[in-house]
């Protein structure tokens, strides 16, 4: 088999609610996941090792320790799983921020594990492929999964979401990198209770209806430790087409929804022109 080629598309979390805490530290969440067409990159290969080679312009803050890559380790486990040799050339074109929110390398992760499935010609049947991703993290399950979906305990209980409407997305980020356990830390306060409906909204703005009554409880925490996530937010309120304007995960990428991809277009090359600084992109809801 020649190369395998597997997107590994942006996360969003378009409500996040934290309902409890378990013993372990481990918070408990409730979280309509959806995924962008905006996307990092994985390839395979046959070759006689494994390697990994990381392109595009956010490799810069993955080239120390390869080997801690979540990438490498999904490769290496996978074929321990199997129990055959880890041998690909694997590459990685990295177009998504780096702990960004957006679950660039849980989904890097699910992709790896996709194409190599593929080019091993691999058959482990669904619950141990789960199994496997979830020891390499908590939203590697809902990115194997690939489309929208609830997660639930600490992200490992995954389930079909209602589908969505048709919608074009603006994620933003203004350049800050947040670790997650340290907004987790972060959050003070009560806890929410699950907001799951039922029906499959109409339209893009039915959708933004449902999602203005929840909301994303690390925004707080996340502020407090990135104080210019609240401009973002700001920007992509302002734009007009804008829906709904919303961090995902616990940051610092924002995004809003657009009925309109003509005018979610429009809204990145203003908020490009007028924030250098920040990464800016434009999609669909998959």
């Amino acid at each position: 088999m020649g190369l395998v080629r597997r997107a590994a598309p942006a996360k969003l979390n378009l409500y996040l609610h934290v309902l409890g805490r378990r013993a372990d530290g481990y918070h408990l969440l409730d979280s309509l996941v959806a995924f962008a067409d905006i996307a990092d990159v994985v390839t395979a290969q046959p070759a006689p090792a494994l390697s990994l080679e990381i392109t595009g312009p956010f490799a810069g803050a993955l080239q120390d320790e390869l080997s801690e890559n979540l990438v490498w380790r999904a490769a290496t486990a996978l074929a321990r799983r199997a129990g055959i040799e880890p041998k690909a050339a694997l590459a990685l074109e990295k177009n998504l921020p780096v702990t960004s929110g957006i679950g660039g390398g849980s989904s890097d992760a699910a992709a790896a594990l996709k194409a190599l499935g593929e080019l091993w010609r691999l058959d482990l049947g669904e619950r141990p492929f789960q199994g496997l991703g979830a020891s390499l993290g908590a939203d590697v399950p809902v990115c194997l999964f690939g489309q929208p979906a609830w997660i639930g305990g600490i992200g490992e209980a995954v389930a079909p979401a209602p589908a969505l409407p048709p919608c074009s997305v603006v994620l933003a980020n203004p350049g800050v990198s947040l670790a997650t356990p340290a907004v987790f830390k972060a959050r003070i306060g009560g806890f929410s209770e699950s907001a799951r409906f039922d029906a499959a909204p109409a339209d893009a703005a039915a959708l933004a209806r449902l999602l203005e009554t929840r909301r994303n409880d690390l925004t707080a925490p996340a502020l407090a430790l990135a104080p210019g996530i609240s401009q973002v937010l700001r920007a992509l309120e302002a734009e007009p087409g804008a829906l709904i304007a919303r961090m995902s995960g616990s940051g610092a990428t924002c995004f809003a929804l657009f009925a309109d991809e003509s005018a979610a277009q429009a809204a990145v090359q203003r908020l490009s022109a007028a924030h250098p600084g920040w990464w800016v992109a434009a999609g669909k809801l998959l």
